[in-house]
């Protein structure tokens, strides 16, 4: 079922009255335990409603995950479709709030493995197209580490305010094509309390910020917990990794543990490079029931 049947997952209409009785494939996958539902759509026919991606991503009544991928070919997405020429799939990333994400580090290896894995890409290097442009990837095969260039990360000159625990820190802003702000502390992150969670200005981050709380390690190695915009804490998160490093000091490569795992980021005035897992867990169908919402 890895390379889905397109007539099994039509669903012109939504996910509500003209769902096929077939059901609709799915598979799970995580990246540092970063966990994503995936869902194979190469016609693009699914009507990828906020309200799906909300229940998919309850851990209680769905599925459950930090987000969804929704697979797809790029000329078909009206997004993305001028990208279709130098990228066939498109990553269409959602948070688990139903809100579209323009990068997703962890996701877009999760989303790499089942490409090739489902036979639908060659390992190697693959060209893959997000709402922040097109992303190159390197597959070894089908398991081991996958690396990603993440583009240039562009570092604000100005710290932000962000409070965490209630106290007020400086963070630096790093723009990844989604927004970061990230904190260096000196008091181990593993002890905080992020409930609730941290605060920070809707003036200088009108859509959100991911919030990276993050030790210094060592000259090469950090620690690192995140509160992700339209999720909240996560186990892992790509692009924030790659801004803790950015933040801590660009031209180093580094280890980021994170809760998840581990994950390694080089960064250079030309680019940055994320370095990770990612595993495919199962594979399913959701029931036509539970799409119709009985």
């Amino acid at each position: 079922m890895l390379a889905a049947d397109p007539d099994r997952i039509r669903c012109p209409g939504g996910y509500g009255d003209q769902v096929r009785p077939t059901g609709l494939p799915f598979l799970k996958g995580h990246g540092t335990e970063n966990d994503f539902v995936l869902l194979p759509d190469p016609d693009g026919t699914l009507d990828l409603t906020p309200q799906l991606v909300r229940r998919l991503c309850d851990r209680r009544a769905g599925v459950g995950a930090d987000g969804v991928l929704r697979v797809v070919r790029t000329v078909l997405s009206p997004e993305v479709a001028a990208l279709a020429a130098d990228a066939q799939w498109f990553m269409d990333y959602r948070n688990a709030d139903g809100s579209r994400a323009e990068m997703c580090g962890n996701g877009v290896r999760v989303f790499a493995r089942y490409l090739v894995v489902a036979g639908l890409a060659e390992p190697g290097l693959l060209r893959l197209a997000t709402r922040h442009g097109v992303r190159e990837v390197i597959v070894d095969g089908d398991s081991g580490d996958i690396t990603v260039d993440m583009g240039v990360a562009v570092r604000a000159p100005q710290p932000v305010q962000v409070s965490v625990a209630g106290r007020e820190y400086p963070a630096v802003a790093v723009d990844l094509g989604n927004p970061h702000a990230v904190v260096l502390l000196e008091v181990p992150v593993a002890s905080l309390d992020l409930d609730p969670p941290p605060v920070f200005s809707a003036a200088v981050f009108p859509a959100g910020v991911n919030v990276e709380l993050v030790n210094v390690l060592g000259p090469r190695r950090l620690a690192m917990r995140v509160v992700e915009r339209g999720v909240g804490e996560t186990r892992s998160c790509g692009t924030g990794a790659v801004a803790a490093a950015v933040a801590a000091g660009a031209g180093q490569e580094w280890e980021v543990d994170l809760p998840g795992g581990r994950l390694f980021v080089a960064s250079s005035p030309l680019g940055v490079r994320l370095r990770g897992p990612a595993v495919l867990v199962a594979e399913g169908t959701l029931r036509p029931e539970w799409l119709r919402g009985s």
